[in-house]
């Protein structure tokens, strides 16, 4: 497999790694990996979407190779993408939405939504549906953020807890097909100086995302872009109910459920490219015609 072009950018006085393949004047496809990920999560599907796509991947600021930023939020994070995307010269482009990446990519969405050619869905959340029990502790660290509340609600950020972002309600048979040297690598970059720091406000800053859910209901409603669903039904993060929740939204959208976990291109990656690859081409058609 060959490794896509790095490229480098200096924003806000911090380094933003960003891995581009495809030809320029094709149409963008920004992919938007999430928590404790980077660009590594599309390293299967970038030569293939490369076919019909301008892919751009970038490590979100304190992921990967790029440097931590100041006042780190989602927010800030939608900031630094649309600074890449202007000095990438792209006006429009289509959006890749998982899990911590989804809550930037739906600030880009709702911030400017002539700008998406059509959403691709992938285990990421914006409706109540989605959150079940398990974000008792976070929703209570939301609530009072003090420190014992914090510490409930991080206790994923050890190499452990990483490991379980891939592996946790998975069948064996679907982690034996899994790289353990993936949640090696994300476990090294989080024990980097100001990496966990980073990991702590963003979980604290989810809130805010949750805060929008509404304001995305109305973009979706008014907007009803184009999209595809590609999603993992043993995700331990996201109720499965979320899908119906984005069908509703959506009703146009196409929709599929793989029997995989929360890190669903690791095991399906070659579905689910060709999957991307055909919703691209059949949006452009009909753009066209």
């Amino acid at each position: 497999m060959r490794e896509p072009e790095l490229t480098g950018f200096e924003i806000e006085g911090s380094k933003l790694a960003v891995r581009l393949a495809g030809e320029r004047e094709k149409p963008a496809l920004l992919l938007l990996h999430g928590s404790p990920s980077s660009w590594r999560s599309f390293r299967s599907v970038i030569d293939p979407l490369a076919r019909d796509c301008f892919v751009i991947a970038p490590d979100l600021p304190g992921y990967g190779e790029s440097e931590p930023i100041d006042r780190t939020s989602f927010s800030r994070y939608a900031d630094v993408i649309e600074a890449l995307l202007s000095h990438l010269g792209v006006d429009s482009f289509y959006l890749y939405l998982h899990d911590f990446g989804a809550a930037v990519g739906l600030y880009l969405a709702t911030r400017a939504p002539e700008r998406i050619r059509g959403l691709i869905i992938q285990n990421g959340n914006a409706h109540e549906s989605g959150l079940g029990p398990g974000w008792a502790a976070t929703r209570s660290f939301w609530e009072e953020p003090t420190p014992e509340r914090e510490a409930e609600a991080i206790t994923h950020l050890d190499f452990e807890g990483t490991r379980k972002v891939y592996v946790a309600g998975v069948p064996a048979d679907i982690v034996a097909r899994m790289d353990c040297r993936q949640w090696e690598e994300d476990w090294r970059i989080m024990s980097l100086p100001g990496r966990r720091e980073k990991e702590r406000a963003l979980v604290l800053d989810y809130r805010n995302h949750v805060a929008r859910f509404a304001e995305i209901a109305d973009y979706l409603k008014q907007w009803q872009p184009p999209a595809l669903m590609l999603w993992a039904r043993h995700d331990i993060f996201f109720e499965l109910d979320e899908t119906l929740s984005w069908m509703k939204a959506l009703p146009r959208m196409e929709a599929h459920i793989f029997d995989a976990g929360h890190k669903l291109l690791e095991t399906h990656a070659e579905e689910c490219a060709e999957l991307m690859s055909v919703f691209v081409r059949r949006v452009e058609g009909t753009r066209q015609g």
